[in-house]
């Protein structure tokens, strides 16, 4: 319990001013885009170079990790797009559901909850976990949405195009580049280490606060209360339940990593799937909704996980 007040509220509570600050309109219109570009383009960027520049291969070499991650991604996605198919039949709109359902809040949150429970040996734990929703999960997503929307026939293009926007994303493309300092065997220069350290260290309050000012503007899904709640339950209890069936009982892993793949899998909707729902102008009230009811709940389970792990052990 001592864990839960002193590493994982103090990180909802950051959510919280962010939500309260947004309320009381603190900050003007654009603030919601300002931080969240700040964050995606310099303070997260440099948390995972700095992380990659001074990782070991055996800190990455954990398959079992990645593997039951992956496939409890997979089996939500999946349940999720067979349930959206049977009701409505676009393919769109059933994918963005499906990223919805299971896209963990990893960048923003995963990273900071880490750091906090388990300490910094975690951190390649958090970063295959962003990486794996951000580049895989959500350019699957992106194939199949242009596929529908598009009609293309060219499927080399529609690919040639997601891999063109995932290098650029800055989120990818950071830890890439600094994974070429462990793989050359080269030290980042003093000066570089401290301009990344100083920009890494204000990337977690500044993720947090970003996500409460972004819940505060989360908008009614009229009618579409059973596709929020669908989401909200795939996402909060299946996900978890099949990546520990996973970590637990068919890969082998250390238990930090067991715990931080079912910890980093019970995280609340991120903000991904709200993006990409505006982007492609398909009900983005209904991935809105979901995000800000499933933060919400995370308050709970989220603190119940901590509770009941034992980091080190």
């Amino acid at each position: 319990m001592d864990l839960v007040l002193t590493a994982v509220l103090p990180l909802f509570g950051l959510i919280a001013a962010g939500y309260v600050c947004a309320r009381k309109r603190l900050f003007g219109p654009g603030a919601v885009d300002s931080l969240n570009k700040y964050v995606v383009w310099l303070a997260l960027p440099a948390l995972l170079f700095q992380a990659m520049a001074h990782i070991t291969w055996d800190q990455l070499d954990h398959p079992g990790f990645a593997w039951a991650f992956t496939l409890g991604i997979a089996v939500v996605f999946a349940a999720s797009y067979a349930m959206d198919r049977q009701r409505r039949g676009r393919l769109a709109d059933a994918s963005i559901e499906g990223l919805a359902a299971s896209y963990p809040n990893a960048g923003f949150m995963g990273i900071p909850l880490c750091l906090a429970v388990f300490g910094r040996d975690s951190l390649p734990a958090a970063i295959i976990t962003a990486l794996l929703t951000a580049c895989v999960l959500f350019a699957f997503s992106i194939v199949l949405i242009e596929i529908d929307l598009q009609g293309t026939r060219s499927l080399a293009r529609t690919l040639r195009k997601v891999l063109l926007s995932v290098l650029r994303n800055p989120l990818v493309a950071s830890p890439l580049a600094g994974l070429v300092f462990p793989l050359m065997h080269w030290r980042l220069p003093g000066p570089v280490e401290q301009f990344v350290g100083l920009l890494s260290d204000s990337a977690s309050p500044c993720a947090l606060v970003t996500i409460g000012l972004f819940l505060a503007q989360s908008a009614p899904a009229a009618g579409r209360q059973g596709a929020v709640w669908r989401i909200v339950g795939l996402k909060m209890l299946l996900q978890p339940a099949v990546t520990a069936a996973l970590a637990y009982w068919v890969f082998d892993m250390p238990p930090m990593w067991a715990q931080a793949a079912v910890l980093l899998s019970a995280l609340p909707i991120g903000t991904g799937p709200f993006m990409l729902a505006k982007l492609y102008d398909r009900e983005a009230a209904v991935t809105s909704r979901a995000i800000l009811i499933s933060t919400v709940l995370s308050v709970a389970s989220v603190s119940a996980l901590v509770a009941v792990f034992r980091p080190g052990h």
